[in-house]
């Protein structure tokens, strides 16, 4: 092994993750301080978290979703296995604009599952195979560089974390197109109002860049898993 060599294809791949690492901590301030900043702020209707998502779903005829409190910060999620939105403590009751922004996100995942909106569909379609490409990914590529005899395992890890990349682009239309549905139904809804409505819409747009800084750390580690694959086979 020529160290220098085998170096040179680590570090280039090692700085190609800064910054994208930059991005993600960028974009985890961003949605932590503007919920912060916009939890603060009471909507004039007085409308808490779980009454929002349930205007939203209203409004798009869906009958069958619960609605349920989840502890935690920033956990509220859609559950299409039980046809539930789980709110977080200060989302459930809050009458913030932040908050019905977040409840009325989640009831527009429900709104997807209920009009079998097909991004959603590829993504749940592919999710089986991206929970295995994220857990054998790492193990073949350290069995393929420790072991020549094995060394082909490297670049099928390779090709199993880019279905991780994969599952994360087709998660940027669901969650922007999750937000769309939101945004038009609290203001068709009269639920939130002007200032209201683009508190609301930073929060919402906040929250979809860490979807994107996410999918750009994945490719920046894609990236680098192939250059330290190349790298790896042209030293042997």
């Amino acid at each position: 092994m020529n160290p220098n060599y085998y170096g040179y294809y680590y570090y280039t791949g090692f700085w190609l993750l800064i910054p994208a690492i930059f991005l993600m901590m960028l974009a985890q301030f961003s949605v932590s301080s503007t919920f912060k900043k916009y939890s603060q702020i009471r909507n004039s209707r007085g409308m808490t978290g779980a009454e929002a998502a349930q205007a939203v779903l209203r409004q798009n005829g869906v009958t069958n979703v619960r609605i349920e409190r989840i502890a935690g910060n920033l956990t509220d999620n859609f559950d299409p296995r039980d046809n539930v939105i789980r709110l977080s403590e200060n989302v459930y009751n809050s009458t913030s604009i932040a908050a019905a922004g977040v409840a009325a996100h989640e009831a527009g995942h429900a709104v997807q599952y209920a009009n079998n909106y097909a991004p959603i569909k590829l993504r749940n379609a592919i999710i089986p195979i991206t929970n295995i490409g994220s857990q054998l990914a790492w193990p073949l590529i350290f069995i393929g560089f420790i072991f020549s005899a094995f060394q082909s395992l490297a670049l099928v890890g390779a090709f199993l974390y880019a279905t991780v990349v994969v599952f994360q682009l087709v998660t940027l239309p669901v969650e922007f197109n999750a937000s769309k549905r939101a945004l038009l139904a609290l203001e068709g809804g009269n639920i939130l109002y002007d200032d209201e409505l683009n508190g609301a819409k930073k929060v919402l747009r906040a929250a979809a860049m860490t979807y994107v800084a996410a999918l750009a750390v994945s490719l920046a580690q894609l990236l680098r898993i192939f250059l330290l694959v190349s790298g790896n086979n042209r030293r042997r």
